[in-house]
């Protein structure tokens, strides 16, 4: 019997939510897809929306080549840029658009005299303090960058360090800093500017925000990043599933406990059913005692810790629930971000986190292809 934990990736949700974001930003749109689409798998998500998306932004080269080798030819950005002289030819080779964000990386770009990019992308912290140029340095370095490098085209890009919609007014400054910058910035008036400001969180949450690009992520995958905390601002649809079955149950005593480190002592009998799904899939080792699992139609909860490869719910209250029953760790009916928040972290990091169940694809506009 082939092992029953799946990956179902629902790409026509995927193109919902991507023109979702579209009508809430307008302009320009680069869907990310770094971290293999957030575990939804790069490849098969790029396809999916090459006829929507304007362009794609990864993390690395080494993804972006993934989707060029892919036969993927729209504009694809490096919101890492590059972290070494030698990925500049390779970058220009494959038309490849590095994001800037050091004086270092601007120096590769002005010693090697086949370098050109028809716009230049640079970052600018306007507080997130991890990459980028200071606002106050971004003038002076784009009439350098005009002046004696020949660059006529700038896109500036920044990533808001609170923009998940929980805090109303903290977009105020660093918005207020960037209109600063391309106030001077007006001064060269030969130098075309355009701005990337939005990743989910801003577009879902702030619609006063907006830029040329926008940079939809998470919400691609059907996810609000201020989910559970805050309602459901828009019908943003699960792209993914992860499903199991019970495939073993446990008849377990009053004071017999359940899984490593006795987390669970029963105060009851306890039926236990087992689900072939554990950390080593995906599923996070943090999550608490009675973080919900959706079996058939009924939610039930987690008991015991969870292991590599197997984790354990609480079937006693449901008699019609056994062997073979359907379970639903998260996706259409139970959202990650609920099981994220019971695992004291992130969907991002439980989507990313997934590697080794088998993954079929449902795309009404494609069916030659569901299984991987």
């Amino acid at each position: 019997m082939t092992r029953p934990t799946a990956i179902t990736i629902d790409l026509d949700h995927l193109r919902h939510n991507f023109q979702l974001a579209q009508m809430l930003h307008g302009g320009q749109l680069l869907a990310v897809i770094k971290a293999n689409a957030y575990g939804h798998k790069a490849v098969p998500c790029a396809r999916a929306l090459s006829k929507l998306a304007d362009g794609f932004a990864v993390a690395t080269l080494e993804e972006a080549l993934q989707l060029r080798r892919a036969a993927i030819r729209l504009p694809i950005v490096l919101l890492e840029g590059l972290f070494e002289a030698a990925e500049l030819p390779e970058a220009i080779a494959y038309e490849l658009t590095p994001v800037f964000h050091t004086a270092q990386q601007l120096e590769w770009l002005a010693q090697d005299p086949k370098a050109s990019f028809e716009t230049l992308w640079i970052k600018v912290d306007t507080g997130m303090h991890r990459l980028g140029f200071s606002p106050q340095e971004i003038p002076g370095l784009a009439e350098h960058l005009y002046r004696q490098m020949g660059i006529r085209r700038l896109t500036l890009m920044t990533h808001f360090a609170h923009a998940d919609g929980q805090q109303p007014q903290a977009l105020d400054q660093p918005m207020q800093h960037l209109q600063q910058v391309l106030q001077r910035l007006r001064t060269l008036p030969e130098l075309q500017i355009k701005t990337s400001l939005c990743n989910s969180g801003a577009i879902l949450g702030y619609p006063a925000v907006r830029g040329d690009w926008g940079r939809p992520g998470l919400m691609l995958y059907g996810v609000d990043p201020a989910a559970p905390a805050v309602a459901a601002r828009q019908p943003l649809k699960p792209v993914m599933t992860l499903t199991s079955r019970i495939t073993a149950i446990n008849q377990v005593p009053p004071g017999a406990s359940v899984g490593y480190g006795a987390l669970f002592t029963a105060t009851r009998p306890t039926r236990a059913g087992i689900i072939p799904c554990g950390y080593a899939d995906g599923y996070p080792r943090s999550a608490r005692q009675g973080t919900p699992v959706l079996v058939g139609d009924v939610r039930v909860p987690l008991i015991g810790r969870v292991s590599m490869d197997m984790l354990s719910v609480d079937l006693s209250d449901y008699p019609q629930l056994g062997l073979g029953s359907p379970v639903e760790l998260w996706g259409s009916r139970l959202p990650v971000a609920e099981v994220a928040q019971n695992a004291q972290t992130i969907a991002y990091e439980l989507l990313c986190h997934l590697q080794r169940a088998t993954v079929h694809y449902r795309d009404a506009q494609d069916s030659t292809s569901t299984l991987e």
